[in-house]
């Protein structure tokens, strides 16, 4: 049951944070002490020193004229879109609820974009009236929109979604080529341009969105070339005025053993040809991306605590108070085809002296509440605190949390 010469592989999220005796810290703060400040286990920690780090390095090697949004989506805790709001240049949403978190920052709607498939007429309405760009996803969206403007006398800010014809290849997500609910394709946009025309509207905006979570640099780039060839074809400079461009994201993190991190200074320097290409064509818009997790994802993690220990037919199982109803993804239920183990550490049992082989497993009565399996861990008991790195993004809000009935995770931001 117990190997004791192995020593615990880490993984290179671990080494995004300092240990001191032999306890974990986030935010200079043990993990054994922010447990005690949340009050209870489980709950998630975010570093905000680390938001700023990684905000402030994209920025210095992405092209000064390219703005860096904030996809709410990836975590909307209240306090953490307050902190990224001071840092991104614009915030992404995707629902009336996210829509309100974003106007609470303070953050001029000018620079907040509403996205997202099968928003209601009342949520075109309180985009409108906020004055914030809406992302139209369809034909149909459009009709609602404009009438709903006229109806109200006000003039809309839109941007035209295109679904491209083609993916973003090694994407964890393919959000646009072939026959999707997202955007418009792209052989509808000459029409839709002809109806923008006729309703009298200034200007436009467009957005491709290829695909999320890529971790390979040539794939990125080569979408964006081809999203900036696109969007030159479609909108034809000259004939028409354009107000902002964006090229999406895609940005992806490193969960599993052997993924590498992508080369964002690659893809940054991919960027300054992709923007030098759409100002020369359009000088006065505004060209942008969006991020959320490559943003947030390494900044947090989720901790668990040990309230039972037991060994089944040779294996070692330890039961934690926290499981697939607060973080879905670590359970592989969130889109793995094949689940892997995210990076997971005892967290006041940093460095041991040798490792036992575990399964890690939350309180649900369900085969799928499995938060790691057969990991070479420290020698956890009873009481002590499980932690899953990688954790920032698509947490707590990307989980069924009222499954089972159990309480409500907590948050922090430290």
């Amino acid at each position: 049951m117990q190997n004791q010469t192995a020593l615990q592989p880490v993984h290179a999220a671990q080494k995004q944070f300092a240990v001191l005796d032999n306890c974990l810290l986030v935010g200079k703060i043990p993990v054994t002490t922010l447990a005690l400040r949340a009050g209870s286990t489980p709950f998630y920690a975010v570093d905000r020193a680390k938001l700023s780090e990684k905000m402030r390095w994209l920025k210095s090697v992405l092209p000064q004229t390219l703005a860096v949004n904030y996809s709410i989506k990836a975590n909307p805790m209240p306090a953490l879109v307050q902190h990224m709001a001071t840092l991104a240049d614009g915030l992404d949403v995707a629902s009336a609820g996210e829509l309100q978190l974003a106007l609470d920052t303070g953050m001029d709607p000018v620079h907040i974009i509403f996205s997202g498939p099968g928003k209601t007429d009342a949520e075109l309405l309180q985009a409108l009236a906020a004055g914030v760009t809406v992302n139209v996803e369809s034909a149909g969206e459009l009709t609602r929109l404009t009438r709903i403007a006229q109806q109200w006398q006000i003039e809309p800010r839109l941007m035209l979604r295109i679904n491209p014809d083609f993916i973003l290849r090694s994407s964890g997500l393919a959000m646009g080529g072939g026959a999707k609910p997202f955007g418009i394709d792209a052989e509808q946009i000459p029409q839709l341009l002809d109806q923008v025309r006729q309703l009298g509207l200034e200007s436009v905006g467009f957005h491709v969105f290829a695909g999320s979570q890529s971790l390979n640099a040539a794939a990125i780039m080569d979408a964006q070339t081809r999203s900036c060839d696109l969007v030159l074809q479609l909108a034809q400079p000259g004939k028409m005025k354009v107000s902002r461009i964006s090229l999406g994201g895609g940005f992806g993190i490193p969960y599993f053993p052997g993924e590498v991190p992508l080369d964002m200074v690659a893809v940054a320097e991919h960027l300054q040809v992709c923007t030098r290409r759409l100002r020369q064509a359009w000088p006065q818009a505004r060209t942008e991306i969006e991020s959320g997790r490559y943003l947030v994802g390494e900044a947090g993690i989720y901790v668990t605590r040990v309230v039972d220990k037991k060994y089944s037919r040779g294996k070692c199982f330890l039961v934690t108070d926290g499981g697939m109803n607060h973080h879905l993804a670590v359970t592989g239920n969130f889109g793995q085809v094949i689940r892997k183990n995210y990076p997971v550490a005892v967290g006041n049992k940093m460095r041991p002296e040798s490792d036992e082989l575990a399964t890690v497993t939350g309180p649900l009565c369900t085969p799928l509440d499995l938060l790691a399996d057969q990991m070479p861990l420290a020698h956890a008991e009873v009481g002590d605190l499980i932690v899953v790195f990688q954790s920032g993004a698509y947490g707590a809000s990307a989980s069924p949390g009222g499954f089972l009935s159990h309480p409500a995770v907590r948050e922090i931001l430290v």
